[in-house]
């Protein structure tokens, strides 16, 4: 299984979308789905791939934050939307979708994708099996 999650990752960080912006979508997700486990590694990751401290800790109120430019408040709207379907019908609006594709191609787009449901998929194995905070899988 680990090689189909390597590949999984390689086609997300090959899609164009600048590493800064996958990670705070995992991170934003992870922090709405309360994975504790995720929300750590996603914190660890956005620091190394560059992620200020900054972003990071203003991450979970980023809708009017100026710190966030319009290509990362277009993924993280799709993250959002994406991440709370069971919120309301239709949460990925026409208008949600519309703006993230002002921002990325086809192929990044299938890359944000691709990253709010692998990050979904493992926040939900995460919380069920109560993966502790600081757990690494190497």
């Amino acid at each position: 299984m680990t090689g189909a999650v390597q590949q999984l990752f390689k086609a997300m960080y090959a899609g164009g979308v600048p590493q800064q912006t996958l990670e705070l979508v995992h991170l934003r997700a992870s922090q709405i789905n309360g994975c504790s486990a995720c929300v750590d590694a996603g914190t660890a990751s956005a620091a190394h791939s560059g992620v200020s401290a900054e972003k990071m800790l203003n991450l979970a109120a980023w809708y009017e934050n100026p710190i966030f430019d319009d290509a990362e408040r277009a993924a993280l709207a799709l993250t959002e939307a994406a991440t709370r379907l069971s919120d309301r019908p239709g949460a990925v609006t026409d208008e949600i979708y519309a703006e993230a594709a002002k921002h990325f191609d086809e192929r990044q787009l299938g890359a944000l994708v691709l990253m709010i449901a692998t990050t979904n998929f493992f926040n939900r194995i995460n919380t069920t099996f109560r993966v502790p905070a600081g757990r690494r899988w190497d």
